[in-house]
């Protein structure tokens, strides 16, 4: 809902577009510490308490954003959500877990998987006409009614009892991570090489200190076998290129003339392909693979964000690549690199494995985002910027396209599970 306000932002604030960046990229780094904050207690006082709160919280935060009087306070407001929405949706899939029979539990899951998907092709939609001819602020007054539902619900039907207990958590290195996500999110975004200095040597000192924990924020032994290795490195560069298309409104509304309603109805172009292609690509994953369905993802993404950084004046075209684009990720963000870790990990560290594979994305998000501000300053030109970004983008979608070919076959069904 938020991506097509962008623009109505950055006139309300006078901040840059390439700061515009920072709407997804501190939303993304809060939303980590969240994620491994809130599960830790929602294992200690239960899934009910927790996930109320988090929604609370979610809430709390959109009210700081509705009477925001400056960018900062924004971004304070965005940060708030992210770490009430870090409890939401793990607490809730443990919920799924907790209530549906494991026979089930798949079939529960791909129904989360749609009605996020239905949601992204409302989202836009709503999110443009709220803006172009209300306020962008509406968008935020949006949640208050939705949060009272939801925690009516949650309150019936989310059980009370706490889950098993859980080991302590990893304190230091939750803070190594978010300074090295902090540290590239800030210096990809505004070039100050230090900030990317600094963020790497934080990437190596929590390298060190996760070899050496008792209880590891992400257990180094997920990196022994070689497909998962590649799994891991392939859902990083697709939360990459999931990061650029944050920014497409704003492309279009300036290289188009067109009003935020327009351009968040076109960006829905390519959530309703995604939504239509995913069923198509989890069918496929029993007929054809995991390595068969990423490989023609990355190629339909690739193609898809090449033709829009070259069409940016061109709407026809434009739409057409958002769409192609669309059907690429519907393949990618299905569920093929989930198929891959849970027929790889060993069935003991599988939970385990698959949230390392959660941060890996997201991870690639910040970076997709703050690489899209990153092109759009150094050009000076935003459209030149973002016709750039876009490239870059595409020449990643074909790494991830290669990198696929080096993965080992994946058949119909997770039997080698801890295979190496």
């Amino acid at each position: 809902m938020l991506a097509p306000a962008l623009p109505a932002l950055s006139h309300t604030f006078s901040v840059p577009t390439n700061e515009l960046a920072w709407v997804y990229t501190i939303y993304l780094v809060c939303n980590i510490a969240g994620i491994a904050i809130m599960s830790v207690l929602a294992d200690r006082y239960g899934r009910r308490s927790i996930y109320i709160a988090c929604i609370a919280i979610f809430t709390f935060g959109s009210l700081i954003a509705i009477a925001a009087p400056s960018f900062s306070v924004f971004l304070l407001a965005r940060a708030i959500q992210a770490v009430g929405a870090g409890g939401i949706f793990p607490v809730a899939t443990a919920a799924i877990g907790d209530c549906v029979p494991a026979q089930r539990r798949g079939a529960a899951l791909g129904l989360v998987a749609a009605t996020w998907g239905l949601a992204a092709v409302i989202g836009p939609l709503i999110g443009g006409v709220l803006t172009h001819f209300f306020s962008w602020r509406w968008i935020f007054a949006a949640n208050f009614p939705l949060a009272i539902v939801v925690i009516m619900l949650a309150w019936r039907e989310v059980r009370s009892g706490a889950a098993r207990h859980r080991e302590p958590l990893d304190w230091i290195g939750l803070a190594l991570l978010l300074a090295s996500l902090w540290g590239f999110s800030f210096g990809l975004t505004q070039n100050v090489a230090p900030c990317i200095v600094g963020a790497v040597l934080a990437a190596l000192l929590f390298l060190v200190w996760e070899s050496r924990a008792a209880a590891p924020l992400i257990p180094l032994t997920m990196f022994a076998s070689r497909n998962l290795r590649l799994t891991y490195v392939i859902e990083l560069l697709i939360g990459v290129l999931e990061g650029s298309l944050f920014f497409i409104p704003t492309v279009l509304v300036a290289a188009q003339r067109m009003n935020y309603a327009a351009a968040g109805s076109i960006a829905a172009v390519g959530a309703l392909a995604f939504v239509v292609v995913i069923p198509l690509a989890g069918r496929a994953l029993d007929r054809f693979g995991a390595r068969s369905v990423l490989l023609a993802g990355a190629l339909f993404t690739a193609l898809g964000l090449a033709g829009f950084a070259f069409s940016l004046e061109r709407l026809g075209l434009s739409i057409l690549s958002i769409g192609i684009a669309g059907v690429g990720f519907g393949a990618l963000l299905g569920a093929p690199t989930r198929y891959l870790i849970t027929a790889e990990a060993p069935e003991q560290k599988r939970a385990t494995a698959l949230g390392l594979l959660s941060e890996f994305l997201i991870f690639g998000q910040i970076v997709g985002g703050s690489l899209t501000g990153g092109f759009v300053k150094f050009a000076g030109l935003p459209l030149l910027g973002f016709r750039n970004g876009y490239a870059a983008f595409a020449v990643i979608g074909v790494v991830a396209a290669l990198l696929t070919l080096g993965l080992r076959s994946s058949g119909p069904s997770p039997r080698g599970a801890g295979r190496r």
